[in-house]
């Protein structure tokens, strides 16, 4: 029972480290943003394409990097890609030039979408034929990175407090290091017997989603009229729907569209989503709040985000006790419900409004995507044999992200104009979110079914 135990924590830890050094690198880099423009005398459109380079090639590369795992084995992929994320990191912090410092971090994103899926995938290789215990492994590895994203504002403010920005990467090679030395001693994952890849596909994918999220990252600056963002929006969904198509007669697909056949899977990516684009593009909107209307310093304004890091470490320790007793279905509704509640409670978000009533928001939004989050994860999981396990946790991850990035352009777009509109786009959003998020979790309630384990 011993050596049990002493196994499940080393391999929930060692793959945690990824999923945490990732995570951490989504959120810190936002607090350091004024900074690092006056450094290398960046504008704000190139201080836009710094941040979310890295969550581009995270999205976009994800569904390679998933069927890559299954293909070839987690293990190497998982070491690969601690590697490709700890270089970066260097060259991210020694970076000389915004267009140096963009492409690092475009390189960090590919590490972050080979190390991603193929943790989730050892994960659920190592404990497939144990569900509980696989639950609470999927819960205390989703802590992780839950409450790593949320201390990223924190941990950045800290880091700026006493040093320089190029800090806030090179933080990440020790974290790198200790997870390609422990991943020595994991066990390997079985191996897909697929043969070939679908470099087309690939292709296709990526300038599909990259022409999206770029027409929603440059919507604010050129108009919504320009055509260069409508245009590039009818081409990015003519290429998905080619994507679509190829994926369809491709021999060895990288998105199996039989996947979608079934409903608790399309209910899962669905809630991935929901929580994704909301949860990134508030919290975005609340930075700036924060600091443009409430006038917090970019340190205190990070300090006041840690209620968001009790309440995703809280939140997903409970999930994984509410899965061992009642399955994934209660803590995805109460999850969601909790989520629509702390963003009604954004209402409260006025021009002088006290710390203290924003305290059961910034609480209550990490706490109930915290319970959902691994319920959502593990149920995932269980709709795929254990072979296609890498694949089924990409399609996850990369739709998450790519909605977290369309949640943070178009709540941003809400935003500009000045504090008065920060509030009132605010207000906007909490009860788009609340509407949406109530809706979803009675689309839950009505279609989910406790999955079988295979």
């Amino acid at each position: 029972m011993k050596k049990n135990k002493t196994g499940f924590w080393f391999v929930v830890i060692t793959t945690s480290l990824a999923f945490v050094v990732s995570q951490l690198d989504v959120s810190i880099v936002n607090v350091a943003v004024p900074q690092i423009g006056k450094s290398l005398y960046a504008s704000i459109s190139t201080l836009q394409w710094i941040v979310d380079a890295y969550t581009i090639a995270f999205a976009v590369l994800m569904l390679s990097a998933g069927a890559m795992s299954d293909l070839l084995g987690s293990k190497r992929l998982f070491q690969l890609g601690l590697l490709i994320f700890g270089v970066a990191s260097v060259g991210c912090g020694i970076s000389w030039h915004p267009f140096a410092l963009i492409g690092f971090r475009a390189l960090q994103g590919i590490g972050s979408a080979t190390m991603i899926p193929s943790s989730l995938s050892i994960l659920n290789n190592s404990f497939a034929t144990e569900p509980k215990i696989r639950a609470r492994a999927v819960a205390y590895w989703t802590a992780g990175g839950a409450v790593s994203i949320a201390a990223g504002p924190v941990v950045g403010g800290l880091l700026l407090n006493i040093s320089s920005w190029r800090m806030i990467f090179f933080v990440n090679v020790p974290i790198c290091l200790a997870g390609l030395i422990l991943s020595t001693y994991l066990i390997d994952s079985k191996k897909n017997k697929s043969h070939g890849f679908d470099i087309a596909g690939q292709v296709i994918w990526m300038l599909s989603l990259t022409t999206f999220i770029a027409a929603m990252i440059e919507w604010h600056t050129l108009g919504l009229g320009s055509p260069l963002i409508y245009g590039g929006i009818i081409l990015s969904m003519l290429m998905l729907g080619l994507f679509i198509w190829r994926e369809h007669v491709a021999k060895a697909p990288i998105l199996p569209l039989d996947l979608f056949d079934s409903k608790n899977f399309n209910v899962f990516i669905g809630l991935g989503m929901s929580l994704n684009w909301i949860y990134y593009g508030l919290v975005f909107v609340l930075s700036l709040y924060l600091q443009q209307v409430l006038h917090y310093t970019a340190f205190h304004a990070g300090l006041a985000f840690l209620p968001l890091t009790g309440g995703f470490l809280i939140s997903n320790l409970a999930s994984g006790y509410l899965m061992g007793r009642y399955g994934i279905r209660v803590p995805i509704m109460i999850g969601t419900v909790v989520f629509a509640l702390g963003c009604l409670c954004l209402l409260f978000a006025k021009a002088e409004t006290p710390y203290w009533q924003l305290l059961f928001p910034f609480f209550g939004l990490p706490f109930g995507m915290g319970v959902a989050v691994p319920a959502m994860t593990t149920g995932t999981l269980s709709t795929v044999p254990a072979n296609r396990s890498g694949i089924a946790s990409a399609v996850l991850n990369t739709t998450r992200q790519a909605a977290g990035a369309v949640g943070v352009a178009i709540f941003g777009t809400m935003a500009v104009g000045g504090s008065q509109n920060i509030v009132t786009a605010i207000g906007h959003i909490a009860i788009i979110a609340t509407v949406f998020m109530l809706l979803y979790a009675l689309l839950v309630c009505k279609t989910l079914k406790e999955p079988e384990d295979h």
